[in-house]
């Protein structure tokens, strides 16, 4: 295996962890059913992978982008020997750009989701700022159902930067082992953590990571991309 393809797969297990583990909706909502609604463990973690499933799902549409950027890096006639720099150049700016985006967002108390667990079992995904009151009629009572479609139209966007180099170099076996890669850990990581929850333990305390997740996935990415451009990994 090539040594960029080993590093693009390391970052998109990074990512796929991190971006699970820093949000908490992956996988308190599945504890907080089985709870309420007294699932045994299988169902439990059916649906936590039904809905991990459609998440990475979406994700990898979303990444369908990123092959068609690599591809088109690759169709550019005359620059044979630069693809793969201009793929890691790519990979570079758009780390870059989504670190600040990320930190900008994180900063700026833009509108999020949460989800909230009362006492009565019930439980509620909504959107807000922090400070911002929520009415009730602006909650959505959560069901099965509601996180399958919550997680569906939820993709993990820095899949696409990752699937340009292997696009670019035309090699249909590094997407399918980063989509493979990005996939498995992070169904494992949501079951995981689930599974930590569903016996009794205490899972980690993210809420203050949350706010940072697109800017730790930015970080990610743009750590690959220097080390493709100026490291020569």
């Amino acid at each position: 295996m090539h040594t960029e393809l080993q590093v693009l797969i390391l970052t998109a297990i990074t990512i796929s962890c991190l971006h699970t583990v820093t949000g908490p909706d992956h996988y308190i909502p599945f504890i907080a059913l089985s709870r309420v609604r007294g699932w045994k463990i299988g169902k439990t973690l059916a649906w936590t992978l039904l809905c991990g499933i459609a998440h990475v799902g979406s994700s990898v549409l979303l990444g369908l982008l990123g092959i068609g950027l690599g591809w088109s890096l690759s169709e550019i006639s005359g620059v044979e020997d630069l693809r793969g720099g201009l793929a890691g150049w790519a990979l570079l700016t758009f780390g870059l750009l989504y670190t600040i985006w990320g930190l900008k967002r994180a900063w700026s108390n833009k509108v999020h989701k949460h989800f909230d667990v009362y006492d009565n079992g019930d439980i509620y995904v909504y959107e807000h700022k922090h400070g911002k009151i929520v009415y009730p009629q602006e909650r959505m009572k959560v069901t099965p159902w509601v996180m399958l479609i919550i997680f569906g139209l939820g993709p993990c966007e820095p899949l696409i930067p990752l699937l340009t180099y292997p696009a670019a170099q035309h090699s249909t076996y590094g997407m399918t082992l980063l989509i493979v890669s990005f996939t498995l850990f992070t169904l494992l990581t949501m079951t995981g953590m689930v599974l930590l929850g569903y016996y009794g333990f205490s899972v980690l305390k993210t809420s203050r990571l949350e706010r940072y997740v697109h800017a730790l996935g930015g970080l990610t990415i743009l750590v690959c991309g220097i080390g493709m451009v100026y490291l020569g990994w």
